[in-house]
């Protein structure tokens, strides 16, 4: 564990302690809490570490190597081809969490989940709020395949099942037979400006698609904003995952379509502004 532990922060991953603790464990088939209680590590279990440890030092990423990915409450499935969820979008995910249950506690509970990716957003909703409909829409193939094990995996654990949908969310007709009747819609979007430097896991792992929203990270949130219109019903909740440096654009967007209302913007837990909200404004205001 020691050696491990130094070849990661020596790499620069970290906390490269806990890394290295959830490496063993996934190795020894153990939760890292019984860490403690395993017994000795064969000479296997030692060459499969290693491997793993090299692996990580040159920026695999961890969720790769575990196979899958922590959000709230979920084990998500996850690998090449598909973003891995990150904390910060737990933020929106319990937002939408929130209007869900208000929306069922009204009798509704109609939630659309677009850019699903994994399906994290989608799959949160359905488990924390039995009583919804829930609707994932993704594009990339690869994606769609992690999503619906995902998605599987979820309602054989007994969660409410989610539907995929394959769809993209420039196209004007995506969901046209809901229009007017969603409570409740989210996106994680792809929003990196195009030529924004990010990390090494994020460039050589993360779907180009999934991170990069054009010259300025907007290319795929201007048309969401359009489908949410067009789909939710009047009053109907929006939540939209932005840059840092969107934190005026997303709202002047919204502002500047006409068909919101209370619009705000919503930091993550260090300050910096993350998501967008608003609601769908009545027919004629």
């Amino acid at each position: 564990m020691t050696a491990a532990t130094s070849t990661l922060a020596r790499a620069g991953v970290g906390p490269a302690r806990i890394e290295a603790e959830l490496l063993l464990a996934h190795v020894l088939g153990v939760s890292r809490g019984g860490l403690a209680l395993a017994g000795p590590v064969t000479p296997a279990q030692q060459e499969r570490l290693r491997d793993l440890v090299d692996r990580r030092a040159r920026h695999e990423p961890l969720q790769h190597l575990l196979g899958t990915a922590a959000f709230r409450y979920l084990e998500l499935a996850v690998g090449p081809g598909v973003f891995i969820p990150r904390p910060e979008t737990e933020l929106l995910a319990g937002w939408g969490v929130e209007q869900a249950r208000r929306s069922v506690d009204s009798g509704g509970g109609l939630v659309v989940d677009l850019c699903s990716g994994s399906g994290a957003i989608a799959l949160a909703v359905a488990a924390e709020v039995p009583g919804t409909r829930v609707i994932a829409v993704e594009r990339a193939a690869p994606a769609l395949d992690w999503l619906r094990r995902n998605a599987a995996d979820r309602a054989a654990a007994g969660d409410r099942p989610v539907e995929v949908v394959a769809g993209d969310v420039t196209d004007p007709e995506l969901l046209a037979d809901l229009a007017g009747r969603v409570d409740v819609l989210l996106c994680n979007p792809p929003y990196v400006p195009d030529g924004t430097a990010v990390p090494a896991e994020v460039a050589e792992h993360d779907p180009a698609e999934a991170v990069f929203g054009g010259p300025d990270g907007l290319a795929v949130i201007r048309p969401v904003l359009d489908r949410a219109a067009r789909l939710l019903r009047p009053g109907g909740a929006l939540g939209i995952e932005h840059d840092d440096t969107h934190g005026t654009a997303v709202p002047e967007l919204l502002r500047a379509d006409g068909r919101f209302v209370r619009i705000a913007d919503r930091p993550d837990l260090v300050g910096r502004p993350r998501f967008s909200t608003a609601r769908r404004a009545d027919a004629g205001s």
